[in-house]
């Protein structure tokens, strides 16, 4: 009709952005709809907690990229960040103190752009080969994050997919589409828990 407004459905899913590495963007993968992000929309589907999701992964990201994008990815409304960075930091052997100073400043920056936004933080691990003292120091800057600054952890992201060959490609480093069904039901039962706290 003339002079008539189209009439947009408002869309009132929750935002979960996805902050990563080649693990979120799905490096490798033939289709966009077999990570672990796009698998946790399905699940979200499935049981009655729809969000939309936004897969904000970079191949070859630190955590110091990380924080360099976080400002432009915080421009669009964010209701929950799930933070997977530093799997490229360990690969290289960075400073893990470093590390540590740059996911704080993610969550700050975060949570000074939008106060009431939920912040899942994924624990990563360094490969062996780093040696015992700086996996050790590695992995524990996960948890003092969390701690420090109040999110929710996941303590490894790859848990039960990391090593087992049927579970990734051919690199060994990057899951496959199974693989990837594996990733979003470790990171499902946090992401469940805080979509159904925001929904009550």
């Amino acid at each position: 009709m003339v002079g008539s407004e189209v009439q947009v459905p408002s869309d009132d899913r929750p935002v979960v952005v996805f902050l990563g590495t080649s693990l979120t963007a799905g490096m490798g993968l033939e289709r966009g709809e077999d990570t672990y992000v796009a698998k946790l929309e399905v699940l979200g589907r499935a049981e009655g907690l729809p969000f939309r999701a936004v897969n904000a992964g970079v191949s070859g990201e630190t955590s110091a990229g990380g924080l360099r994008r976080v400002d432009w990815i915080l421009r669009e409304p964010v209701d929950v960040l799930v933070i997977e960075l530093g799997a490229n930091d360990g690969l290289r052997g960075q400073d893990p103190e470093a590390m540590r100073e740059n996911l704080t400043a993610v969550i700050r920056r975060t949570r000074a752009r939008y106060p009431e936004a939920h912040i899942l933080l994924a624990g990563m691990e360094a490969p062996p080969n780093m040696g015992a003292a700086y996996t050790a120091s590695f992995r524990a800057v996960f948890a003092q994050v969390a701690s420090s600054e109040d999110v929710t952890l996941i303590p490894f992201l790859l848990e039960g997919v990391a090593g087992v060959p049927e579970l990734n490609q051919g690199d060994r480093i990057h899951p496959s589409p199974e693989g990837h069904q594996r990733v979003a039901e470790n990171v499902w039962p946090w992401l469940r828990t805080i979509l159904s706290e925001t929904a009550s």
